[in-house]
């Protein structure tokens, strides 16, 4: 076994894990239809082309805050060419990788058809402002934070899917719509699965290479944002989010980082280098310094609450 794995070597021995990871997803994965989701009696049409109603926000009893969450997590889902090119750079189209990279993109691409339906049948959305942030978060499109390194891609994507579980599932409790919230569960638990094929992966490479893993790792953790960072008036709605609940630094620390980390049991990993041991040290630190920020922001949430008219 090699001291340092090469991104060649890393993929090729991974590859019986990924065939193994992906019957076992392909075995568990429940087939779903977007349709099924969408209340399409309720719709009318809009104004345009179509000489209908134009939209108004009264259309729809949902709140501003719910409604902001739903457009991030659509906008967000809706960049998946930009993922697919991505991940199919880093993992490769042959073999099992290559079956992975097609399904997983088959499997989320149902995410924003359905999301997108749902909202503009209900009317839950301005359909003209949503489409050019759609336009315009497209057209940016999407770069991997740490190039093509297949070992921090593996640690990103790991806590990137539980993060977005997390938030599609609170956004669908939130909106205090049961069919919003039956969907959104619905994408939840792929989401989920999704997670499990890439955490398992990467418990994989932890144990071919843990001393590039727990570096990739740290670099990970440390620098982490949402792959829809970049979506016009994100920071602005990324604050109404936390401050309601539906994604903060609490949901961040203890239901998307702490369960990985204590998965791979990366505070118990033995026989680390001194860069490795240094790497866990700093993440160590780091988590225990998050776990102090997501106190100060708890303390503050009902007076921002007030600030911003949060229910």
């Amino acid at each position: 076994m090699p001291d340092t794995w090469t991104q060649t070597a890393l993929l090729k021995e991974l590859n019986p894990v990924v065939e193994t990871e992906l019957n076992r997803h392909l075995a568990v994965a429940k087939e779903w239809f977007p349709h099924d989701y969408i209340p399409w009696s309720e719709g009318r049409n809009f104004d345009g082309l179509m000489g209908g109603d134009a939209w108004s926000p009264d259309d729809s009893p949902m709140s501003d805050v719910a409604r902001s969450a739903l457009i991030v997590n659509l906008l967000t889902e809706d960049n998946l060419p930009s993922y697919h090119h991505e991940i199919a750079t880093i993992f490769g189209r042959d073999d099992a990788w290559g079956s992975w990279v097609h399904r997983w993109t088959a499997e989320e691409g149902r995410h924003g058809i359905a999301m997108r339906d749902y909202l503009l049948v209900k009317r839950s959305v301005d359909p003209v402002a949503l489409e050019r942030f759609r336009m315009t978060h497209m057209s940016q499109g999407y770069a991997a934070d740490h190039g093509d390194s297949m070992m921090h891609s593996l640690a990103y994507v790991s806590f990137q899917e539980l993060a977005t579980r997390v938030s599609h599932r609170n956004t669908g409790k939130y909106t205090d719509d049961p069919m919003a919230e039956r969907l959104l569960a619905r994408i939840a638990a792929d989401e989920n699965l999704h997670m499990v094929f890439y955490r398992n992966l990467m418990q994989a490479a932890i144990a071919l290479d843990p001393d590039q893993a727990m570096q990739a790792i740290l670099d990970v953790v440390t620098g982490f944002h949402m792959p829809g960072s970049d979506i016009p008036g994100f920071q602005r709605k990324a604050v109404e989010m936390a401050v309601a609940g539906i994604y903060d630094l609490r949901s961040h620390r203890d239901e998307v980082v702490m369960p990985v980390l204590r998965y791979w049991k990366v505070f118990e990993i033995e026989g680390l280098s001194k860069e490795g041991e240094a790497a866990r040290t700093e993440l160590a630190n780091f988590m225990d310094g998050l776990d102090k920020q997501a106190a100060r922001f708890e303390d503050k949430r009902e007076t921002l609450k007030a600030r911003m008219n949060i229910g």
